[in-house]
């Protein structure tokens, strides 16, 4: 199982914007072949800071969302909002405690 992390940081005037396009694509995102996992994170004291997090079966799943017309699409739009560079992470669990 492959574990992705991206912290991504929006205008402040993009939030609401932002929220209700992940809320139309969420569905969609996380059914996609191989997503077992979505959640999105705001940050505490930063209102503009987001970090979604996602597991994918394999690696060759993520590179398969990464590569389709609906990540392309989603991320055209994501990325308009954007007021600093996105990062990513892509990470093996090695622990986790229910």
């Amino acid at each position: 199982m492959l574990v992705r992390i991206v912290k991504m940081h929006f205008e402040e005037d993009k939030i609401n914007e932002f929220l209700s396009f992940f809320d139309k694509n969420k569905e969609h995102i996380r059914n996609f072949e191989g997503c077992r996992f979505l959640e999105l994170y705001q940050d505490l004291d930063q209102a503009n800071v987001f970090f979604t997090y996602s597991y994918w079966d394999q690696e060759s799943d993520l590179e398969n969302y990464r590569n389709s017309s609906l990540f392309k699409g989603v991320w055209a739009t994501t990325k308009k909002w954007f007021n600093a560079k996105p990062a990513a992470w892509s990470v093996h669990k090695i622990v986790s405690l229910p």
